[in-house]
């Protein structure tokens, strides 16, 4: 939100090969509208069950018999990928389809030919087959298909993992702004304001909001006549810098079909953002390339092994199914797991437990000798001496660490108060939250009122936590903006920490991990004091500590935009303390509203603690599949059947001790 890894091929696209899939079990679209919102996308941790419908071209089959199989491997002509058969449905040989396509009503319903593509003898091949009828399964997101000759279970078993296939001249006609993936991949991309060339289009991704142009940056190659040449992306091999560029109208205004190119109009840093720096050979990028492949196996073999110990087996299940590209997806997720997170918040599952809130969690206070009560009308970075008395010389601590470097800062911009309750996690909600998050977070860090002012973040470093898609926004809106001051060096952009959903019952000595499809686990974020845990990867406190780091101040975005403010910070400092927590008066639970403070000692004997972190079970229900007797099956629960894993930053107080803790308290 970065733990981003990009599911994607980096070499360019133009007539790939057969055996490169696109298959995409979970979502329909295959067209690309412009998006109308600027802000409107994720990050760049994409799935490939999200990929737009790309198309891919295969030769002209040389027969229309049924049965007659042919490798794709020989062919050349265009067809196009319409759904992945997923699994069988019922007794009389129909099958379950998940679609690839804007237009599942004239694929699956209209009766006529279609192809398969799957695998024969380890050789992909494609099957003409005749669609006899099709309906939509009510609920499933999936629509129901017979074809004819198959009648039988045992032979509808055999088209589980195939791809279904039309041919590319029976494409609807599009509206105006619409546009097929295919046609955009290998568009010029023209620079609107001077003219120039700066690369092709070489994919085309959908991250949730809308999409994403995957551009190749020319590579300039010296002409006789002393110009540059964009090199040909269909040359086997070519590579160059890949950025990610929004297909929304406020930066693709014009796009020209027919002269195969598009205008761009890019805010400042778009075209640098992920755009390789250094200039190694090819054979070295290939080297590097291959021991990162290397490196990943190994983890991912570790990986396994880890979730084995744990009796989730299971979880690997997908990779006897599905394509390539589903196979790498699985991969990814089975590395990205936190087992020893996991394991810890699996031994929480059968204790007896509850929300805790920080009232019950400062039970206590009254006995915590450093102790501040302080009027919210004093929260300015800029309050007046008169108005904070003998607390004037707090901040003025706070302000001298904060402008030699020795405060760093963590901006948790996640949603924190809805987690245990029942919200909406649509498309539409999501966009909004994202387009109110990143407009709040440029608009504290565009006020030096409210935060730090400015002649002080050069030296200031700053930890950006939020859901994995809005970590490109939060990467635009700083590239846009110069950082905000900030030195890039030292900025970090980190998704927030998830764990996987595992079900309620207690099955052959465990609590089973659920699966969101074959290839993917289905995750939830595990809260707030998933903050530690997050510091304690790519040795980010020891970076800080090395750097002269001596405090870390962590909390909540929203409620630091309005609320935060240096005295805890010099009330730490002065009382020697190793944890400063701010709470507000009346107030039963602040969870969505944290502020903390540590030393840098503390900060790093927690993140060596992550075992001994509390963690609470959520009861939710969650659909999922699960594979029985050879085939997948979608189970969708009419009550919990799950549980979702919590933990609280408010835990880490068990390792201070009330003579080392501060307490500031907020009044009205």
């Amino acid at each position: 939100m970065q733990k981003a890894s990009l599911l994607c091929s980096s070499n360019p696209i133009s007539s790939p090969p057969a055996y490169l899939h696109t298959c995409c079990p979970l979502t329909a679209p295959i067209r690309t509208r412009f998006s109308p919102s600027l802000f409107a996308f994720s990050s760049l941790r994409f799935s490939l069950n999200r990929l737009h419908g790309r198309r891919h071209g295969f030769s002209p089959l040389h027969s229309t018999a049924t049965e007659e199989m042919i490798e794709a491997s020989k062919n050349v002509s265009s067809f196009v990928e319409i759904g992945y058969i997923s699994s069988v449905h019922g007794l009389q040989g129909e099958i379950c389809i998940k679609p690839n396509t804007d237009f599942p009503e004239l694929r699956f319903c209209k009766a006529g030919r279609r192809w398969l593509k799957q695998q024969v003898s380890g050789k992909e091949t494609i099957k003409e087959v005749e669609l006899v009828e099709g309906r939509e399964h009510p609920g499933k997101k999936s629509w129901i298909l017979s074809f004819s000759g198959i009648e039988t279970v045992d032979q509808a078993r055999q088209l589980v993992g195939s791809t279904l296939l039309a041919e590319e001249e029976d494409r609807p006609h599009l509206e105006e702004g619409e546009f097929y993936t295919r046609d955009l991949v290998g568009m010029r991309v023209i620079l609107k304001e001077t003219g120039e060339v700066v690369g092709a289009v070489v994919n085309v991704f959908n991250s949730g909001a809308n999409d994403l142009l995957h551009v190749m940056l020319k590579s300039a190659e010296p002409m006789p006549n002393g110009s540059e040449k964009l090199s040909s992306l269909a040359e086997a091999g070519d590579s160059g810098p890949l950025v990610w560029v929004p297909f929304v109208k406020e930066i693709v205004p014009n796009v020209d079909m027919n002269r195969r190119e598009m205008l761009i109009t890019p805010p400042k840093g778009l075209l640098e953002l992920n755009v390789r720096s250094d200039e190694r050979s090819k054979k070295e990028r290939r080297q590097l390339e291959w021991k990162e492949r290397k490196r990943f196996q190994k983890r991912l073999i570790a990986a396994k092994k880890k979730l084995s110990e744990m009796e989730q087996q299971h979880v690997f299940h997908g990779f006897r199914f599905g394509e390539k590209s589903q196979a790498s997806l699985l991969a990814d997720q089975i590395v990205s797991v936190n087992s020893k997170l996991l394991q810890q918040a699996l031994e929480n599952v059968e204790i007896a437990s509850k929300r805790w809130t920080i009232t019950e969690s400062l039970a206590g206070t009254k006995l915590v000798r450093n102790r501040l009560r302080i009027s919210e009308k004093c929260f300015t970075p800029s309050t007046s001496e008169e108005k904070l008395g003998t607390n004037f010389t707090l901040q003025e601590k706070a302000l001298q660490l904060i402008s030699k470097g020795k405060v760093a800062v963590v901006l948790d911009m996640s949603d924190h108060k809805n987690r245990g309750k029942e919200y909406d996690l649509s498309l539409s909600s999501s966009t909004s939250r994202e387009n109110s998050e990143t407009s709040s977070l440029q608009m504290l860090l565009c006020d030096d009122e409210r935060f730090v002012k400015a002649e002080y973040r050069s030296s200031m470093p700053l930890v950006l936590i939020s859901p994995a898609d809005e970590i490109i926004s939060m990467k635009k809106l700083f590239s846009s903006n110069n950082y905000f001051g900030f030195d890039p060096e030292k900025v970090w952009f980190l998704e927030e920490e998830r764990l996987p959903v595992v079900g309620s019952l207690f099955e052959q000595n465990r609590h089973k991990i659920l699966m969101k499809s074959p290839w993917e686990i289905l995750q939830s974020p595990v809260g707030s004091g998933g903050v530690i845990s997050l510091l304690s990867s790519d040795n980010i406190v020891e970076n800080l500590a090395q750097n002269s780091v001596e405090y870390i101040q962590v909390c909540n975005g929203e409620r630091y935009i309005s609320r935060s403010s240096p005295l805890l910070l010099g009330l730490v400092n002065e009382k020697e303390a190793e944890i400063g927590i701010q709470i507000f008066e009346h107030s039963e639970d602040v969870e969505e509203g944290f502020s903390m403070v540590f030393s840098i000692d503390t900060m790093k004997k927690l993140t060596r603690q992550i075992h001994k972190f509390q963690f609470y079970a959520i009861a939710k229900p969650n659909s999922h599949v699960e594979l029985v007797e050879k085939k997948w099956v979608h189970v969708e629960p009419s009550s919990p059947n799950s549980y979702e894993f919590y933990s609280t930053i408010f835990s880490c107080l068990n390792a201070c001790s009330l003579d080392k803790l501060c307490v500031m308290e907020i009044t009205e």
